[in-house]
């Protein structure tokens, strides 16, 4: 017969996502933000064990159970595009070590600094709901909540429109030339035909 001290912590459907011996070996988390949203990497390194796990949005995508090789590095794919991220761990002095993030080749810092030249986002409320709109511009692809959106691309007198929909409100994102040569293009989300301030990420 078990005990008291035998017995789950949580009962049946309160249990945590997470497992808490999952916790004891966690040495890194990054929050990521590409275009379908903003994604939570952690990863679990067992110095002793050798382990190595990666969790996207709390789910797992690689487990490595005893590593003699306690550095190198594990490349795996985040959201909906499929983004290549790798972590790199590297020996620092004796026992201590250095955990790196890199999406598509760059650093974390050098990543997100890119992206904000070449995405515009943008966070409203509508009908009790939060949304956040993504324009990727080397793509012009429009993400909605981390869904890729279906867009009607028009020229109209001083530039383009991209038209989509949210739930029955009507939107559209403008592009118009700033008549300046460093600031490029300027987009402007227009829902219910009011404009929306952009959020810098």
């Amino acid at each position: 017969m078990a005990s008291g001290d035998d017995s789950p912590i949580f009962e049946d459907d309160e249990s945590p996502p997470y497992s808490l011996e999952k916790m004891t070996d966690l040495v890194a988390v990054w929050d990521v933000a590409l275009s379908d949203g903003v994604h939570k990497i952690e990863f679990e390194h067992g110095t002793t064990s050798g382990k190595r796990v990666v969790y996207v949005d709390g789910k797992e995508e690689i487990r490595k159970e005893w590593m003699f090789k306690l550095v190198g590095k594990e490349t795996f794919c985040v959201g909906a595009a499929k983004t290549k991220a790798t972590i790199n761990i590297d020996a620092v002095s004796g026992f201590a070590y250095e955990y790196t993030l890199e999406i598509n080749g760059k650093s974390l810092k050098k990543y997100m600094e890119n992206r904000s030249k070449t995405t515009n986002t943008w966070v409203l409320h509508l009908d009790g709901e939060d949304f956040r709109v993504v324009l990727d511009e080397d793509t012009m692809d429009v993400w909605c909540n981390g869904k890729k959106m279906e867009t009607a691309g028009e020229f109209v007198d001083d530039g383009t429109e991209t038209h989509f929909s949210i739930g029955n409100h009507d939107c559209y994102i403008k592009a118009v030339s700033s008549g300046k040569r460093k600031e490029g293009i300027i987009h402007t989300l227009i829902v219910d035909n009011r404009e929306i301030p952009e959020i810098l990420e």
